[in-house]
């Protein structure tokens, strides 16, 4: 790979003076005004086939998506304890553009956020109280339901999930930082395509690439509009109509534009702080005003229970039993993500250059899904603890609807009106981030690669997104949301085997740089000039009577321990 231009990044050819590369952005425009017609026009029909294509996948290919998905965490596992972490994602002399607090506040807005706090009290309580998993032996509403619950839920948003987002960011950032390639999806393929990235086949990459992403954003964003409607109707009494979910979608949609074109550092980085700080006075809410001992035994348990039985957990297919559950949970969850990583890989590339693939891989792969899982257990565990040695109500609001289980939950604790809307304020900002983030990558794999495309298409790409779940709604409502985001899932089939192809094409880039690496590490060590011979030496070598080696001086002892610790500093 060594005829790639090193250093800096490459942008496509474009035309138009908006900076487009009209091979990708009409076919994706043309694909998503197309999906957005027919669900319109026939919504029923597309619902059904919609669910068929969903079930066919869950039934026949449910075996794929859990093998992949266990490659993909164990491969990037390997790679950050492999030599070939001590590699950047850009020159050897580069640093982060961004601080630790910076980079990971962006991380978890763009990566889980409105999804998170949508399921992360209606997914445990479900699990726990309406549906235990098929392939455990626990009761419903039992103490050993509870430690299910929380085992699946933390599978499904754990670090399976932040490994999907990796194998593309960190494919993404190498080729373009460190090798000079376009900021796009095509680029990690350079090894088996070569220049042919730049032609049709490229293309065909980057649209696809795009329709998942709008299709995964458009889906969240339709889940976050219903959850605010829900807190508005639950807590307030407010009509739960298709009206107020517009009305919200446009207001939304407005801020996400002003954000957009405000760009990656004046709009999207304060957002992602301020929604963070946000989330943590929430957060933090909850562990003084509910059962503070109990979250923080849970959260220990819960997760040692994770790690002692993640590879089984990793490996199951519900061979014995009915498969609808896992169709239902575990691969939607694998679709989603891998339909959401073009855009999340994208995202997370964007931000990352400078970092070591070690640090890299460790940061997005650890401190998100910790506080991942700190996020869980005090949402999923508070809500528990109400049904096992409460009042209870939390449940119920569960079984009648997904929607209701954050609301019912924070009904049952002080304060009740501020925190449910300051939760619903929390879902906005999360909007806000997810579709700036999703109309930054839509844009730039659009303009072949550009980091500053142009503001209106930044703004057509918001609007589209709005768009597409405003349409959502007005067609089908919930039933026509569940249409699209069975879509979105099954273009996670296509994706998972690029995904594959980009594991390969990232272990051979990442083996041909080591190796030229070491070579020009071997090359400088053969020509430094010789180390000048020691008394001692010399008198040995005339023949004489040895002297005793002079001592070394403190500064002289200091200087292999300061050549280590700059080594390890640029290990990072």
């Amino acid at each position: 790979m060594s005829d790639i231009t090193e250093y800096k990044t490459e942008q496509l050819e474009t035309s138009t003076r908006y900076n487009i590369r009209p091979t990708v952005f009409f076919p994706a425009a043309g694909i998503i005004i197309g999906f957005v017609l027919f669900g319109v026009i026939f919504s029923q029909l597309f619902a059904d086939i919609a669910r068929s294509v969903q079930e066919f996948i869950s039934t026949s290919l449910g075996w794929f998506y859990i093998l992949s998905v266990s490659i993909f965490l164990v491969f990037v596992i390997a790679l950050a304890l492999s030599p070939y972490g001590r590699i950047r994602l850009g020159p050897d002399d580069s640093r982060p553009d961004y601080s630790y607090l910076s980079w990971f506040s962006m991380l978890f807005s763009a990566g889980m956020g409105i999804g998170l706090l949508f399921f992360s009290v209606a997914e445990p309580i479900y699990h726990f109280a309406v549906e235990v998993p098929p392939a455990t032996d626990a009761e419903a509403g039992s103490t050993g339901a509870a430690r299910e619950a929380m085992n699946i839920t933390f599978f499904h948003w754990g670090f399976h999930a932040w490994a999907i987002y990796i194998i593309v960011g960190l494919a993404l950032g190498y080729f373009a930082y460190r090798k000079g390639l376009p900021l796009t999806v095509r680029s990690a393929f350079y090894p088996i395509l070569g220049d042919r990235i730049r032609g049709p086949i490229g293309d065909a990459i980057d649209t696809l690439a795009i329709v998942g992403t709008l299709f995964g954003v458009a889906t969240s964003l339709g889940l976050g509009v219903i959850q605010i409607n829900a807190g508005l109707s639950y807590s307030m009494g407010v009509d739960g109509s298709q009206m107020v979910q517009l009305l919200l979608i446009i207001l939304i949609t407005a801020i996400a534009t002003v954000s957009v074109v405000a760009g990656l550092d004046a709009g999207i980085k304060r957002l992602s702080e301020m929604n963070m700080t946000l989330f943590g006075i929430l957060l933090g809410f909850l562990i003084i005003a509910g059962p503070t001992i109990y979250i923080l035994r849970a959260f220990v348990e819960s997760t040692g229970y994770y790690l002692q039985n993640i590879v089984s957990t990793s490996m199951r297919t519900d061979m014995f039993t009915d498969p609808t559950w896992q169709g239902d949970w575990t691969i939607f969850y694998w679709g989603w993500w891998i339909s959401w990583s073009p855009f999340v890989g994208m995202f997370i590339a964007r931000i990352s250059r400078g970092r070591t693939v070690r640090g890299f891989i460790t940061g997005v792969l650890l401190v998100p899904t910790i506080v991942t899982f700190m996020i869980l257990t005090v949402f999923g565990q508070t809500g528990i603890h109400m049904e096992l040695f409460g009042d209870g109500g939390v449940a119920s609001a569960t079984a009648e609807s997904l929607d209701f289980a954050l609301f019912a939950m924070l009904d049952e604790l002080p304060l009740t009106l501020i925190m449910t809307i300051l939760a619903m304020i929390v879902i906005g900002t999360f909007f806000v981030t997810s579709s700036d983030s999703g109309s930054l990558v839509d844009d730039t794999l659009a303009s072949g690669g550009s980091l500053n495309p142009a503001w209106q298409t930044r703004v057509f790409w918001a609007v589209a997104e709005g768009g597409v779940a405003a349409v959502l709604l007005v067609a089908g409502g919930q039933a026509g949301l569940s249409a699209f985001q069975q879509a979105a899932i099954a273009t996670g089939v296509p994706l998972t085997i690029l995904l594959l192809l980009m594991c390969w094409c990232i272990f051979v880039a990442l083996k041909e740089d080591h190796a030229e690496m070491v070579a020009r590490e071997r090359a400088r060590q053969r020509s430094a000039p010789p180390r000048p011979a020691t008394a001692g030496a010399s008198a040995s070598g005339s023949g004489g009577e040895s002297k005793p080696a002079r001592s070394e001086s403190p500064e002289t002892r200091e200087k292999p321990k300061a050549r280590k610790r700059k080594k390890n500093e640029d290990d990072d």
